[in-house]
């Protein structure tokens, strides 16, 4: 295996990964870390074993902007499979019940229109999520279920691209942050008179991060030092989804130690306490956030990146 330990701002920014089956996306980030000789590697959003697609891994530098990542929509393609149910709602798991029950084309794109816009999901026991100090997943383990309350998602899009005899739905989703496409499957399939689950999923977006445009770690080994900087995206380019604003030159000592400096602007154009790009001499300099205090408009640096 290759192993490359760039310099400096070489290696600061985000790799848009094509994540395999069957690894987790924690093995994906040791196989970066071994690939670019660093330490400082992570994910922007987890992605199941058993799913392929976009993972979002940050670098250097990136490593402090992921949470702004995480907030980003996604995309899937997934596959729904009627008339079984399992304790994970996905391939994985066990069958714990299943129906004969036939559903008509017709009932099933009724259905999913029925999922598009804001909907509340109970978040499965098989998932992360902590209950009193404990995940979720290790109580399901034990054989545990409690109480989980239901949580808002958004569901953007919602396309059935194919459905193979009636008992098989290939379709496509976007949807926002914290969205279950195991349980909407799920939810589909009560809904529909029936059970379901998810029986494949490949995530083909995250923010502007698509699968188009995504490298195999296979393929990253592969690059010499010089194209092996080109996959890697710069940190303000990874963020384009936040406004940006442009601070004029002389403040940029105080930007970059961090200081609140009184600023004018036009209002309008900007909106209070949320993240934003922040340039100063043509240079990103970080995320920043505007302020307004006793009629003081001010910006403060969250993150000094430069």
């Amino acid at each position: 295996m290759k192993s490359y330990r760039l310099l400096g701002d070489e290696m600061d920014g985000v790799i848009n990964i094509f994540k395999p089956k069957g690894v987790t996306s924690h093995d994906i980030v040791k196989r970066v870390r071994k690939i670019l000789g660093i330490k400082k590697v992570g994910h922007a959003g987890t992605l199941d074993p058993y799913a392929t697609g976009v993972l979002p891994v940050c670098v250097g530098k990136g490593t402090r902007i992921s949470e702004y990542l995480l907030d980003l929509d996604k995309e899937y393609v997934g596959e729904l499979t009627l008339g079984i149910a399992t304790d994970t709602q996905d391939m994985e798991g066990e069958v714990i019940s299943a129906s004969s029950r036939r559903v008509t084309k017709s009932e099933i794109f009724a259905v999913f229109d029925r999922f598009k816009g804001e909907i509340y999901q109970t978040p499965p026991m098989y998932s992360a999520i902590k209950y009193k100090g404990r995940k979720l997943y290790e109580l399901a383990r034990e054989g545990k279920t409690v109480e989980r309350p239901a949580r808002k998602a958004k569901i953007y899009d919602l396309k059935i691209y194919d459905i193979i005899d009636d008992e098989k739905v290939i379709f496509y989703v976007k949807c926002s942050k914290g969205t279950y496409i195991r349980t909407l499957c799920h939810d589909i399939g009560e809904l529909l008179g029936t059970y379901g689950h998810m029986s494949y999923l490949i995530r083909t977006g995250v923010g502007k991060f698509s699968i188009s445009d995504s490298y195999s770690l296979d393929y990253i080994e592969k690059l010499d030092k010089g194209d092996l900087k080109k996959v890697i995206i710069p940190l303000d380019d990874s963020l384009t989804h936040l406004d940006y604003i442009e601070i004029d030159k002389r403040f940029y000592n105080n930007l970059i130690n961090g200081n609140i400096i009184p600023i004018k602007l036009d209002e309008k154009h900007y909106k209070f306490e949320k993240p934003l790009r922040v340039y100063c001499k043509g240079k990103f300099l970080g995320i920043g956030r505007i302020t307004k205090r006793n009629d003081i408009i001010n910006i403060k640096m969250d993150k000094v990146l430069a």
